[in-house]
């Protein structure tokens, strides 16, 4: 049967993929950003000596400059500010993450909250990734000024999200688990202005 000759077939188009895990929010996916797995999150707050017993806890390297993430293996350390850290890990890690924080900050005033399933995580890269981000990031991502391993806070439209560079075309996306579809829907606009315009 024919379709109507005033309308556009589009039965051919691509539908974009989205990941639906259970229990957690559709994110629309591309070429460009997917969704990562879910992970272990814990927010941190202390003074220099819990944050280094925290990473020492967790085989990581303190971190000393402001805005950089610390990894070793499958987990990391991102800076947030001078006395806050986001720790992350696997999520089959969650319980021998907390156990190894809590024997190290047991006798040091801090603060340590569990976000894991506060926050959703998206991996953008390609070529255009860092042009893609910018489409509602006020940030210069060009690599001399936010170079791999830099972190921080900034927002993406009106999400606030958290952005770190894992590699020279990688970045991880942390946002809100309710901001999760409407972040991915930017990028996969973004995505498609992009091929639009190449």
């Amino acid at each position: 049967m024919m379709g109507n000759p005033h309308r556009p077939d589009v039965s051919t188009a691509p539908a974009p993929r989205a990941r639906a895990p259970r229990h957690a929010p559709i994110v629309l996916e591309s070429a460009l950003s997917h969704a990562l797995p879910a992970a272990s999150r814990y927010l941190l707050k202390g003074d220099p000596q819990a944050l280094a017993a925290a990473a020492m806890a967790l085989g990581l390297a303190p971190s000393p400059a402001a805005c950089r993430a610390e990894l070793t293996g499958d987990r990391a350390s991102l800076w947030l500010g001078p006395d806050e850290r986001l720790l992350l890990g696997p999520e089959s890690d969650s319980e021998a993450m907390l156990d190894a924080l809590r024997r190290a900050l047991a006798s040091v005033p801090h603060s340590l909250v569990d976000v894991s399933h506060r926050q959703i995580a998206l991996e953008v890269t390609g070529p255009h990734a860092a042009a893609a981000l910018n489409v509602g990031c006020p940030l210069d991502l060009h690599p001399g000024a936010f170079p791999v391993g830099m972190c921080t806070r900034t927002v993406l439209n009106k999400a606030e999200i958290i952005l770190w560079r894992t590699a020279p075309q990688a970045f991880r996306l942390e946002a809100a688990r309710s901001y999760a579809g409407y972040v991915s829907r930017l990028l996969l606009e973004a995505a498609e202005e992009l091929a639009a315009s190449a």
